[in-house]
């Protein structure tokens, strides 16, 4: 299979996208060009960061990026929302010509308040439930 371009896309670019493109990175990432970006990005999380050290995933190399950066300029095999603001206002220039368009919704671990370890409980509940449907979509495209 030639290389598909993926594109996560949430609202902050803080949290949920960016686990997004590590972990499919780290899963298939041979047969993806991956990327993500926000609506408004925020910049990345630290709780996001952690979470990702945890498991072996260094993300410190990405950075929060808008979609105003790929507009016009690359064409998206997929692109997976993970938030219902993203999925209802992301670009259709994005996906339009021939992709297809995803819609994985996970919570927003970054508005859970609490002590540090609720934070971090919430952060890794999401990143465990991105990493699963990352791998299930990869069995169904029976990528690997």
């Amino acid at each position: 299979m030639a290389t598909q371009r993926v594109l996560f896309l949430c609202t902050g670019n803080s949290a949920r996208s960016q686990m997004g493109e590590a972990l499919l990175h780290r899963y298939a990432g041979e047969q993806f060009e991956v990327h993500s970006a926000g609506l408004e990005p925020k910049g990345i999380n630290p709780y996001t960061i952690r979470v990702m050290d945890e498991v072996g995933i260094d993300i410190r190399g990405q950075h929060s990026k808008s979609t105003r950066e790929y507009m016009g300029r690359m064409f998206f095999h997929y692109l997976i929302t993970v938030c219902s603001d993203a999925d209802k206002n992301c670009p259709q220039a994005l996906w339009a010509q021939g992709g297809k368009k995803l819609h994985w919704p996970f919570d927003d671990p970054a508005v859970v308040e609490g002590s540090d370890e609720e934070k971090l409980a919430k952060f890794r509940e999401v990143r465990d439930q991105i990493a699963a449907r990352v791998q299930s979509w990869i069995a169904e495209l029976e990528v690997v």
